[in-house]
């Protein structure tokens, strides 16, 4: 990975994921999105991505880490770290998960 003479201030991060998430949320289908996905992230950024995404209804099913790990080929600490996520995150997943899994989604 390249890197930079310094590190970006933590405002300036912010403006540029804020920049980043306007651009995925100005494309409507999911065409659009993947499109964009495979231009901006490498092949193993895009796995690791959608590894992650993968195994997030399968935690909120209750499966156990170990056999979340034997279905999907997922890391057993990835999946911890995902677990994690949910429960202790930004909140993106659970916004992410009302809209594509509602039945899914944790009451609140």
């Amino acid at each position: 990975m390249k890197q930079r003479p310094e590190t970006p201030s933590k405002r300036e991060a912010d403006a540029s994921l804020r920049v980043l998430a306007k651009a995925l949320a100005a494309l409507d289908q999911p065409a659009e999105i993947t499109a964009f996905l495979r231009d901006l992230c490498t092949p193993a950024e895009l796995e690791a991505i959608a590894d992650r995404w993968r195994v997030v209804p399968l935690l909120l099913e209750k499966i156990p880490y170990r056999e979340i790990h034997e279905r999907t080929g997922v890391s057993v600490t990835t999946v911890g770290r995902v677990a994690r996520t949910i429960e202790y995150g930004a909140g993106g997943y659970a916004a992410a998960v009302r809209k594509q899994f509602p039945r899914l989604a944790p009451s609140n």
